[in-house]
């Protein structure tokens, strides 16, 4: 990124709830308890699916890499907002400002490609199981995978490290944490292009994977309708709710904080969409897929029951 004045001594205030002390208070507590479950939820997860065999399957390992994204993605910023809740004055250099929102924007990015890879995997499931096994092998799930990681790399972190950035007046971000649109209302440089690329960008990592996603599951459809059998639905389903109610509420909060019309205020509005996309999706993520997942719950009792015999 091309900073054009000096980085030397520049910082920045975040403000987060500091002038209402009482709710930052009550909002330290719960960020702390979502974080804990969090923590370990996902880690409870990578656990299980590398324990249990019978989860060594492709719908486990995008799960896996989902709650290892999700681990990645909270402990950038949340550990950072805890601890700005202590201090009467939080503040964040230039560097550790950009480091943070690069890599949280990159791993956000990454999670709308593998939701996608995740649809995809599931409508083979549902919609060819004869040849799943051909079409989703090692080889290929892998690739998507990889793909999500590298192609987020690109569509993000290398256009933002080019972004020209010149800041003046009062260096306050409105915000938890430094996320890219509280920064870029900070900037005075001219950023018309830039914005224009962003509108671009945020097409491709949004609304590509959420078109996508619905295509998979308007072929989800078309296959369950097709069944003949009542109990074969409830399972087809039943395999598909928890990745549906993951995808509804990451995408509703994306799409309402990128893809809606900015101006150059920050509002607090902004901060309470950032902290359900940032913090509340990644929590509910485990909750969702353990208490909707018979083999999660199976994998669950195996691993704790051996551990209880030891």
């Amino acid at each position: 990124m091309d900073i054009r004045n000096s980085t030397d001594g520049i910082y920045f205030i975040l403000l987060g709830l500091s002038q209402y002390p009482r709710a930052q208070t009550v909002f330290f507590c719960l960020l702390l308890m979502s974080y804990l479950v969090i923590l370990f939820g996902n880690g409870l997860i990578l656990i299980l699916i590398c324990y249990d065999s019978r989860l060594h399957t492709p719908m486990y390992f995008f799960l896996s890499n989902l709650s290892f994204l999700d681990l990645c993605y909270t402990s950038s910023n949340v550990p950072q907002i805890l601890i700005n809740c202590l201090v009467n004055v939080p503040i964040i250099s230039l560097g550790q400002c950009l480091a943070q929102m690069v890599v949280g924007l990159y791993l956000g990015v990454v999670e709308c490609l593998l939701l996608a890879a995740m649809a995809y995997d599931r409508s083979v499931a549902i919609g060819d199981p004869l040849r799943y096994s051909v079409r989703m092998g090692p080889r290929v799930c892998g690739l998507l995978a990889g793909t999500s990681w590298t192609a987020a790399f690109l569509l993000t972190v290398v256009p933002v490290l080019t972004m020209p950035l010149e800041f003046c007046g009062r260096q306050v971000i409105n915000h938890f944490s430094c996320e890219l649109l509280a920064l870029l209302k900070l900037a005075c440089s001219d950023l018309r292009l830039y914005e224009s690329l962003m509108v671009g960008t945020s097409a491709l990592t949004l609304l590509a994977p959420f078109a996508f996603i619905v295509a998979s599951y308007g072929r989800i459809l078309a296959a369950v309708l097709r069944m003949k059998s009542t109990e074969g639905r409830g399972k087809a389903f039943s395999t598909c709710g928890s990745h549906l109610t993951v995808v509804i509420l990451f995408y509703g909060t994306a799409i309402a904080m990128y893809m809606m019309p900015q101006d150059k205020t920050s509002h607090d509005r902004d901060k309470l969409i950032s902290i359900s996309y940032g913090a509340f999706t990644p929590m509910m993520n485990p909750l969702i897929y353990s208490l909707r997942n018979k083999d999660m719950k199976g994998a669950f009792r195996k691993f704790f029951g051996k551990k209880a015999d030891l």
